[in-house]
């Protein structure tokens, strides 16, 4: 039976498999605190039992199969408790080297073992529900999932960021963005989305930022920016509403004010536009930007003070947006492009921007990014055979999880994290 099927048995003699937890034992008794995947249930067993001397031989984090009765104990962690009849212990482990008052650092040497902690799993579990929630988000709408390739041979974020791999007698690199590959499936699909790990060899050190990591992306034929503004903001809100539905014990368990959530979820999603936002950054904040400037985490951070709520940001300056995002006919200075920014300093969670499908103002805006046009043939050659309008933008997995966690570093937001100095375990 699972742990958290504890509460329902009570009166009932049940069998529970899992791992200790905690172990507190005096001469007559011992507390065991055994934990699976769904929850922690404490057992006792006294020294009068069979089993008694099998229970002083278990360390922390041994595998055990325990039979017994279940009673409830307001005393007990979780209010209920197995008095134990039978414990067979399945490995007894050796001494566990994760105790109290480890260093972040430590904790991420060991964390093919600190994935059991609590938190670990809590985390793991919120992600796994943003996960399927993007699939099914997309799927109700008739959204087809689309794998675009991991090697890929040129840059869409810069080239500065690009990973670059032996590949046989040449090198490659590690995708950045499956966008480019996604407005070719467009033309057959008209819809399509993915969640996949993309690559980007940034050198930071914040508590924003991994060189691995998941995006949640779509392309849609026939889409401007209003409507993937919208699109966008439905994601975010339904996410939020499936983990508040599924998770609400483990964002209790890691801090997280559940009834924010639930009223971020029923209010709508403010859109500004970047020349906007430098206005209440100077009125505000006092912060004078120049206009052109791109938004650093400083500036997000102070900007999103005065909202408690997701808000999208769009028009930033053409000319420092990438080369695929096209020129507002209505004002050419900026790009028809935005960035959604989540509150409480969790920064951008979503980018997109409708995209350019003029082939001389992509081709002039590859030569101003140094790139070599040939590069990008059959990528311009979506321009030339049917091109439509079309939009799509990129989710940050771990971002979106980190503030619905509440986390203070983006790592925990992933199993094993990947970053400029770290690449094990």
């Amino acid at each position: 039976m699972n742990i958290d099927k504890v509460p329902s048995s009570v009166g009932k003699t049940i069998e529970i498999k899992g791992w200790v937890y905690r172990k507190r034992e005096s001469k007559d008794i011992i507390f065991l605190v055994i934990r699976d995947a769904n929850d922690i249930v404490q057992a006792t067993i006294k020294s009068d039992q069979k089993d008694f001397e099998k229970a002083k031989k278990l360390t922390i984090e041994s595998s055990v199969i325990v039979k017994g009765k279940v009673v409830e104990d307001k005393r007990a962690p979780t209010g209920y408790e197995i008095k134990i009849e039978e414990l067979k212990p399945v490995q007894i482990a050796e001494p566990f080297p994760i105790t109290k008052d480890h260093s972040p650092e430590f904790l991420l040497d060991v964390r093919h073992l600190w994935l059991r902690s609590r938190r670990m799993i809590a985390i793991m579990k919120v992600r796994h529900t943003v996960v399927g929630a993007i699939h099914k988000f997309f799927r109700d709408r008739g959204y087809y999932e689309f794998h675009p390739p991991i090697f890929q041979p040129m840059q869409c974020e810069g080239g500065a960021t690009l990973f670059e791999v032996k590949y046989f007698d040449t090198v490659t690199y590690l995708t950045q963005s499956w966008q480019l590959y996604a407005e070719a499936a467009i033309f057959a699909l008209e819809k399509v989305y993915d969640v996949a790990p993309t690559f980007r060899a940034e050198r930071s050190k914040t508590s924003r930022h991994l060189a691995e990591f998941w995006m949640a992306e779509m392309e849609a034929a026939w889409m401007e920016l209003d409507e993937v503004i919208q699109i966008a903001k439905d994601e975010v809100r339904f996410i939020i509403n499936e983990v508040l539905k599924n998770n609400r014990k483990e964002l209790e368990f890691l801090g997280q004010d559940v009834k924010k959530l639930e009223a971020i979820a029923k209010k709508p999603f403010p859109t500004i536009t970047y020349t906007e936002a430098l206005k209440i950054l100077r009125e505000k904040e006092g912060m004078k930007i120049p206009w052109g400037k791109d938004l650093r985490t400083i500036e997000e951070d102070k900007l999103m003070k005065h909202f408690d709520t997701p808000v999208v940001v769009t028009h930033y300056p053409k000319e420092i947006m990438a080369f695929y995002k096209p020129r507002d006919p209505k004002e050419p200075k900026t790009a028809l492009c935005f960035d959604m920014l989540a509150p409480e300093g969790y920064g951008e969670i979503i980018g997109g921007s409708q995209r350019d499908v003029d082939i001389n103002e992509l081709i002039d805006s590859l030569k101003k990014m140094g790139e070599k046009p040939e590069n990008y043939e059959w990528y311009l050659d979506l321009r030339r055979y049917g091109s439509v309008p079309h939009s799509g933008y990129g989710l940050g997995v771990e971002r979106l999880v980190a503030w619905l966690c509440h986390l203070d570093n983006i790592k925990d937001a992933i199993p094993f994290p990947r970053t400029q100095r770290r690449f094990k375990p």
